[in-house]
């Protein structure tokens, strides 16, 4: 590995090029998507070492930090030139990837194939491309020498797709090296609607993850009699009820202005008039339900969703067994607590024979929205109203969880940040020949550029 980090950066990581940021971007993309840090078992070390010799052969101070040698963190800062007493701007990322099934994709998962205008690789979407954009502004900052008002940070986290131990083993033991007053991260999504608008949503919350166990018991025996506590019927029964039940609605902050701001919409004015009848609670629901048949996407923004996704029972097709089990994906809105959950499913099963209980594992906390009126919020505002003709910002919830939520927790407010289009109007983030269109990724890094400019620079956006 350490013979393949050396020819990588002899081809790609040096300073002292005459490369543009874009060049320099796809340079590292490619590198980074060559290093397998899938996880289990992770191995981020080997993308942390790859961005500390980037970064001393830019002369930017950095280290690498974490409890495993081979889950290493990687942070680096460029320090204000000029005294304002502004904190810091950090750019957040992470460096390890989910698992990739080499026989459903059309291309080695790790080659970095460039096919027409778009390059493959497990973590071109989620979420190298990210961290190639920002360890790019990072060099180019630091080439310009720029005026910087606030420092600005780079980390590059471990283990943010299972068990979340970078993150938490920064916020425990190093939370002072990281410590920002906002921060840019994955989460956001930028679409572009049949009218020909450019939707830009700013991921300022997020749903968090609640997995719950449904556990049937009963009585073991042969399957020629059947009996009415076979465990497999109730936990059939108890998916079912779950399955088929309508979620509370409760709108927050950004939900109530991205619904707002998206009902003005040509391609979503059908919102109109169901806006204030989801504010309403007698007819909330119904609303609900109503955008569910139409678009899916938005109802997840509206409620806790619930999706079946493992199933555990028997041994042999004609034994009775006397347990089932299954495995359910909660995304609980941020406004509700675990016990709610837990306690409405309780209620809605109503079998005595089927225990709810949390399953184990990771356990993001429940945050406040990030404001609407930070520094860095406007520069978004600012630099994404000049990047498209028809150019709409708003807020945004995502269903999907990042470990921006810790840092939120810690009282950072944390943006996703939209530079990317979701191409063909779908993400193949997680997905098969997950890939980004080299036009993409160098127009999402002149904006994080921009972006970063216009927060830690001045008010003004750069060119």
């Amino acid at each position: 590995m350490r013979l393949l980090l050396s020819l990588l950066l002899c081809s790609s990581a040096f300073a002292q090029d005459n490369a543009t940021l874009g060049e320099h971007a796809r340079r590292y993309l490619i590198d980074l998507l060559k290093l397998d840090t899938t996880n289990p078992p992770g191995n981020e070390t080997r993308v942390a070492d790859y961005l500390k010799q980037v970064a001393n052969a830019n002369g930017i101070a950095c280290e690498l930090l974490g409890p495993d040698p081979a889950r290493l963190n990687f942070i680096a800062r460029i320090p204000a030139i000029i005294r304002s007493g502004q904190r810091p701007l950090l750019l957040l990322a992470h460096s390890d990837v989910v698992p990739a099934d080499r026989s459903q994709w059309t291309v080695p998962p790790f080659s970095a194939e460039l096919r027409g205008d778009h390059l493959y690789g497990r973590g071109a979407q989620d979420d190298k491309s990210l961290l190639a954009a920002e360890l790019a502004v990072m060099v180019e900052l630091k080439r310009r020498g720029a005026a910087l008002k606030r420092d600005v940070i780079l980390l590059s986290e471990a283990d943010e797709e299972s068990g979340s131990t970078g993150i938490n083993w920064l916020t425990q033991h190093a939370y002072a090296k990281i410590d920002a007053e906002f921060a840019l991260n994955e989460g956001g999504a930028s679409l572009e609607t049949h009218s020909g608008q450019r939707i830009f949503q700013i991921q300022t919350s997020e749903k968090i993850p609640t997995r719950v166990v449904l556990a049937a018991k009963g009585t073991a025996s042969h399957g020629s009699l059947p009996r009415p506590d076979n465990p497999v019927v109730h936990l059939a029964k108890a998916i079912a009820r779950l399955a088929d039940s309508d979620q509370p609605v409760k709108l927050n902050t950004t939900t109530l202005r991205y619904f707002t701001e998206m009902a003005k919409l040509p391609d979503s004015d059908w919102l109109k008039p169901l806006l204030a009848k989801l504010e309403d609670p007698n007819s909330a629901i119904s609303a609900a339900n109503q955008i569910r048949d139409k678009d899916p996407e938005l109802n997840a923004m509206l409620r806790t969703s619930l999706s079946p996704t493992m199933l555990q029972a028997g041994m042999k097709i004609n034994v009775i067994p006397n347990t089932a089990t299954a495995q359910i994906d909660v995304r609980r809105l941020p406004n509700e607590t675990r016990e709610e959950i837990e306690m409405r499913f309780r209620k809605i099963v109503n079998d005595p024979a089927v225990e709810v209980t949390p399953a184990t594992g990771q356990d993001m906390p429940a945050t406040e929205p990030s404001s609407l009126t930070t520094a860095l919020y406007r520069a978004m505002e600012q630099v994404f109203s000049l990047a498209a003709q028809k150019a709409v910002v708003v807020p945004y919830m995502s269903r999907g969880a990042t470990d921006g939520s810790f840092l939120r927790h810690k009282g950072m407010a944390v943006y996703g940040v939209p530079i990317f289009v979701r191409e063909g109007g779908e993400s193949r983030a997680h997905g098969n020949d997950e890939r980004i269109s080299r036009t993409n990724f160098a127009n999402g890094t002149d904006l994080l550029l921009k972006i970063v400019l216009a927060a830690a620079v001045d008010n003004d956006v750069r060119p």
